[in-house]
């Protein structure tokens, strides 16, 4: 009988049925893709952070970063008599190792500091450099001529007779822990060729390659590569466990060496800590930052928080209009559905009077107002579902490619500082990464219980209206 009377009254009403379940899908689609672009999002992220931060990392500690304008680039000195001579023309070149001058380096002691603290699992510390290469050619210039004494200045360029030609070429260097390698960008790294660094090979000249620098510069497994003067044999290659991020560094070399080519002291650019629980990461970067005062210590969330790009414009979209924009459909769609409802039983004013007349009790009048808003709920619901999917569908199928990039962190002019020879050297690395949108049964059940949520709303309201009307009512408009 319910179900008959319930079947009657949607069918008989079919325009208000199909506005209101319009409404609540629209709505309900809306939020599965808003949702759906957000756990895509972070996904994205994840896959932009990884070769960095690497896999089971929950926190880096970094130095502290250095004021504006301190510092220096790097300098290229020359001897009197340094370089091969040959027709007057003197070739010139030299490599140097250096750490970023815009970022402090961690005494290793912290490295101890950091294990001591309850709650950390693992950690291990690495050292951040740039393998930068001057090179050129200075003609001789002991025969010119002043300027002033009737003859024309040298010509310029390379290939004049007054020329000088200069190459600057440069490449990232990771110094690591060779017997640390679970916790850090080697985590998140995995062999294409030869051996990876090994426990007993902290004091050897040995490096591994990432494979993508390995096939731009010609490098294979056996060859010897020049860091900071020195011949370092290339013993494996390496590529990032994920097809969408890069590797850390192009050149991984163990940490002691690393430091020793650097000419620096017993330091780390970056230490990468591992919790041993995921409830125990924020306690674990409070006490490392009551520890470490001055350092700084980041999680993963804090880290996309810098992630720059279209990558960075996604997320700001997403976070901010996709979600308001999904609260304000939601409310308008609901509103609409009880407005609709309330509507429909002033209509109905003289069938619910004389229901009530011939004995229905209120709560049946309520019942049946209800019944029929949570059905046109749930037709909204199952239709935003396939019209949410159908959009989600679209959105992978059309695989979006957004591009990430570290935030910067050199000042004006690159790491060496205006004019410095580190500015051709701090070029950001960027990733592009293909944008999924995953759905899961929880996204899709939420969105159905929104929707149902929203026709039980409708159905309060119109319930209550319904339940004050009275039999004289129904009377009156008859008469």
């Amino acid at each position: 009988m319910y179900g008959m009377y319930l079947r009657r009254e949607l069918a008989g009403r079919k325009k208000q049925t199909i506005i209101v379940a319009a409404g609540l899908g629209l709505a309900i689609a809306l939020v599965i893709i808003v949702n759906a672009l957000s756990a895509g999002v972070r996904e994205a992220q994840a896959q932009a952070l990884e070769s960095v931060y690497g896999v089971g990392t929950d926190l880096t500690v970094t130095g502290a970063r250095a004021e504006p304008g301190s510092g220096g680039g790097p300098q290229f000195e020359f001897e009197d008599g340094a370089g091969e001579s040959a027709d007057g023309t003197t070739t010139l070149s030299q490599s140097r190792l250096m750490t970023d001058r815009m970022r402090g380096t961690l005494d290793s002691s912290t490295l101890d500091d950091i294990l001591a603290i309850d709650g950390v699992a693992a950690a291990s510390g690495a050292l951040s450099l740039t393998n930068t290469t001057f090179s050129g050619e200075m003609p001789d210039r002991s025969q010119t001529t002043a300027p002033g004494e009737g003859a024309a200045p040298p010509e310029g360029g390379a290939d004049g007779a007054g020329g000088s030609a200069f190459d600057l070429d440069s490449f990232t260097v990771l110094g690591v822990d060779p017997a640390a390698a679970s916790v850090g960008p080697l985590s998140a790294v995995e062999l294409t060729g030869g051996r990876g660094l090994a426990a007993d090979d902290a004091e050897a000249y040995v490096a591994v390659v990432d494979a993508t620098y390995a096939a731009t510069a010609e490098i294979a497994v056996g060859d010897t590569i020049d860091v900071a003067g020195a011949d370092v044999e290339v013993v494996g290659v390496v590529a990032s466990t994920s097809s969408d991020a890069d590797t850390a560094a192009n050149v991984y070399l163990p940490l002691g060496v690393a430091q020793e080519l650097a000419g620096v002291e017993d330091v780390v650019s970056t230490v990468y800590v591992q919790a041993e629980s995921s409830d125990a990461i924020a306690a674990v970067q409070d006490a490392i930052g009551e520890e470490l005062p001055d350092a700084t210590v980041s999680s993963q969330s804090d880290l996309a928080s810098d992630v720059s790009g279209s990558l960075s414009s996604a997320t700001l979209l997403i976070t901010s209009l996709g979600t308001w924009l999904s609260v304000v459909v939601l409310t308008v769609a609901v509103l609409l559905a009880v407005l609709f409802t309330i509507s429909g039983v002033s209509r109905r004013t003289r069938e619910f009077g004389t229901l009530k007349a011939i004995g229905w009790s209120n709560r049946r009048v309520v019942g049946q107002v209800a019944g029929e808003s949570l059905v046109q709920g749930l037709v909204g619901g199952a239709v935003g579902v396939v019209v949410g999917l159908a959009g989600v569908l679209a959105i992978n199928v059309a695989a979006p490619t957004i591009s990430s990039a570290p935030a910067a962190e050199t000042g004006p002019g690159g790491m060496g500082g205006p004019g410095g020879f580190g500015a051709a050297a701090a070029t950001q690395t960027t990733t592009d990464i293909v944008l999924q949108a995953p759905v899961t049964a929880g996204i899709i059940a939420a969105a159905v219980g929104l929707a149902v949520a929203g026709g039980l709303v409708a159905g309060a309201f119109g319930g209550w209206r319904a339940a004050r009307l009275s039999p004289a009512e129904a009377l009156r408009s008859v008469g």
